[in-house]
């Protein structure tokens, strides 16, 4: 098997060289409207909102900032397959301006903006971020009322294009069974509250570069990829950034395309791929690894596991494990730094 990962340095708000209904998921993680670190990228957009931030409008500033964005949701609706999902990872601001400190919702205006246009909103996840500060509050400290709360966690928006997506031929039904997902990691995953994840601080070589970034890590895109995608399908990141979700497609036997405003993640997104290639040839490895301890602490408990895979001749709890197949990255070439190319043990 051989996958491709192509990366577009274009503005992800007009991707017409996307055709109609081509993209099988999106994973992705936009600026974060009112967080200060981006208001530079969205006033370049709109300047309008530069006007409202420097008379202290934030409202007007936030409804400007996704006026921006709901320009890319409707272009991935639009390049998004019926039945395809979009996971859009986004975390809440809060801030002040004008004397004034409050929230600003950006989860609730993405969903309703999608919604508008034809997504059907499923049920997401919150990603709750781990933390060393014992500062659990803002404002008036130990006195009440003006103590605020932190926010320590960031939404996963899980929307689907139309209906559930169907596999109909043979062959794309014994690839969905061979793109399954083992029991363990089924309950861990599919649960709405990840509290196992760890920030990432990548190791960008400009603090340039780690100025305007704002990387998820591997695992959650990864998670993703597997659970709403099958092998060899084509996963697209508007917001591609340093390219954490094309390394997630490399490790998960699927294709990419990314989109990136600044051309100078190109050569970092390179040197990312190189820097985790051990990362990504191990990725399934160890993911049957962890599944090996799970039957073996099951065993251990002295509960049967009733059905064997194929494939690694491993219990496994149900029948739709059997022909489970975890695609293994065997070598990563780098063509050019827009365009990357994986190959797998068969």
């Amino acid at each position: 098997m051989e996958t491709k990962h192509k990366i577009i340095f274009n503005d992800s708000r007009d991707m017409r060289y996307i055709s109609n209904d081509s993209i099988d998921l999106i994973v992705t993680s936009p600026p974060y409207p009112m967080i200060e670190m981006w208001d530079d990228l969205f006033t370049a957009q709109n300047p309008k909102i530069k006007e409202a931030l420097s008379s202290q409008n934030g409202i007007l500033a936030f409804n400007l900032m996704h006026e921006e964005l709901n320009k890319v949701w409707s272009e991935c609706y639009r390049a998004l397959k019926k039945g395809g999902y979009a996971c859009i990872n986004i975390g809440d601001a809060t801030r002040t301006l004008g004397g004034e400190f409050q929230l600003y919702p950006s989860h609730a205006k993405i969903l309703s903006f999608c919604s508008s246009i034809g997504f059907h909103a499923l049920p997401g996840i919150i990603w709750k971020k781990q933390t060393n500060s014992p500062a659990k509050f803002m404002g008036s400290g130990m006195l009440p009322t003006g103590a605020y709360v932190t926010l320590e966690y960031e939404h996963i928006l899980l929307l689907r294009k139309s209906g559930k997506r169907k596999f109909k031929t043979e062959e794309e039904k014994k690839n969905r069974q061979k793109s399954a997902i083992f029991w363990e990691e089924r309950n861990q995953w599919f649960s709405d509250l990840w509290q196992d994840l760890k920030g990432n601080r990548q190791s960008l070589h400009s603090e340039d570069l780690r100025a305007r970034s704002a990387a998820y890590p591997l695992e959650l895109s990864t998670r993703l990829i597997n659970m709403f995608s099958v092998q060899g399908d084509l996963v697209l990141d508007p917001y591609l950034g340093t390219g954490t979700t094309l390394l997630s497609a490399i490790a998960s036997g699927r294709n990419s395309v990314g989109i990136e405003l600044n051309e100078s993640f190109g050569g970092h997104i390179t040197q990312r791929i190189t820097d985790n290639s051990d990362v990504l040839k191990n990725y399934s490895p160890l993911r049957l690894q962890s599944h090996f301890d799970f039957v073996q602490q099951r065993e251990n408990d002295g509960k049967t596991l009733k059905y064997i895979n194929t494939n690694y001749s491993t219990p496994v709890v149900t029948k739709q494990e059997i022909n489970l197949t975890l695609p293994t990255v065997l070598n990563i070439h780098t063509e050019t730094d827009c365009l990357h190319t994986a190959t797998y043990l068969d």
